[in-house]
C-alpha cells in the first residue's frame, strides 16, 4: 500500500485537472446561471433546471485519459510497474469522486433548503430528481463519477493501444450500438417497457449499483489493455 500511495503522488502533481478545475468551472458555470436566472421573470416550474453540473463529469474522463497517455510512460520509464500504476491511478479515482460527490451533495442541500439560491435553480440536485434519500444521492454521485474516471482510464489505454483510430472505433461502435438499439426498441415498440423498467427500479440499484457494476467493467478492460500497452 506504500508503493501504491507513493505513486498516486505522480497524479496529485496534476492536482488542478483533479480538483481544481471541475470546482473552478462550477462555480464559474453557477455564476452564470444564477445571474441568468435572477434576470428572467419567476416561472411557474417549481425549479430551473441546468446541466451545467455535467461539466464536471467531462473533466473527470479528460483527466484520467490524460493520465495514461501521459503519466503512464513516464512512470514505466521511473520503474513503476504497470500494476502499481494502475492500483494508484484507481485509489485516485475513487479519493477523487469521493470528494467532489461531498462538494456537489453539500451544495445540494444547500440549494434545497434555500429554494435553488432564491431564484429556483436546480443545478446541483440533478440526483434529487430521482430520490430524496440523501445517502442515495451522495452514493449516485460518487458512483457515477467513478464510472466516468473508468470510462477515461479505458479510452486512455485505447489511445495508448491503437492513437486515434482507437479512441475512433469506441465512438463508432458506441453510435452504432445505441443507434442499433434505438431502432430495436422502436421496431418492437418497447419503448413503454424501457420507462417502466426506469421508474420501478429502485433508484440505490438505477444510480448506484449499475454505474458501479459498470466502472468496474471498464476498469478491468483497461487493466486487461495496459498489461500490454507500449509505452
Amino acid at each position: 500500500m506504500k508503493r501504491t500511495f507513493d505513486v498516486a503522488r505522480l497524479h496529485t502533481v496534476a492536482w488542478p485537472l483533479i480538483i481544481g478545475w471541475p470546482l473552478g468551472i462550477l462555480a464559474i458555470s453557477f455564476a452564470i446561471c444564477y445571474v441568468i436566472f435572477a434576470l428572467i421573470p419567476t416561472t411557474d416550474s417549481d425549479y430551473n433546471f441546468t446541466g451545467a453540473l455535467f461539466s464536471m463529469y467531462g473533466f473527470a474522463v479528460g483527466f484520467y485519459l490524460q493520465a495514461v497517455t501521459q503519466t503512464f510512460p513516464f512512470a514505466l520509464g521511473i520503474s513503476v510497474t504497470r500494476r502499481e500504476f494502475f492500483s494508484a491511478t484507481a485509489l485516485v479515482g475513487v479519493v477523487q469522486s469521493a470528494v467532489l460527490a461531498t462538494v456537489v451533495w453539500i451544495l445540494s442541500a444547500v440549494e434545497s433548503a434555500t429554494g435553488g439560491f432564491g431564484v429556483k435553480l436546480r443545478m446541483f440536485g440533478i440526483v434529487r430528481y430521482v430520490t430524496d434519500n440523501p445517502a442515495v444521492q451522495w452514493f449516485g454521485l460518487f458512483a457515477t463519477l467513478l464510472l466516468v474516471a473508468a470510462i477515461g482510464l479505458f479510452l486512455g489505454v485505447a489511445y495508448q493501444q491503437y492513437r486515434v483510430n482507437g479512441v475512433l472505433a469506441i465512438g463508432l461502435g458506441t453510435v452504432v450500438l445505441v443507434g442499433g438499439g434505438a431502432i430495436l426498441v422502436t421496431w418492437q415498440r418497447w419503448w413503454p417497457q424501457v420507462g417502466r423498467f426506469f421508474l420501478d427500479t429502485p433508484a440505490l440499484v438505477l444510480l448506484g449499483v449499475v454505474p458501479l457494476l459498470l466502472a468496474g467493467l471498464f476498469a478491468v478492460t483497461g487493466w486487461a489493455g495496459l498489461r500490454s500497452a507500449t509505452p
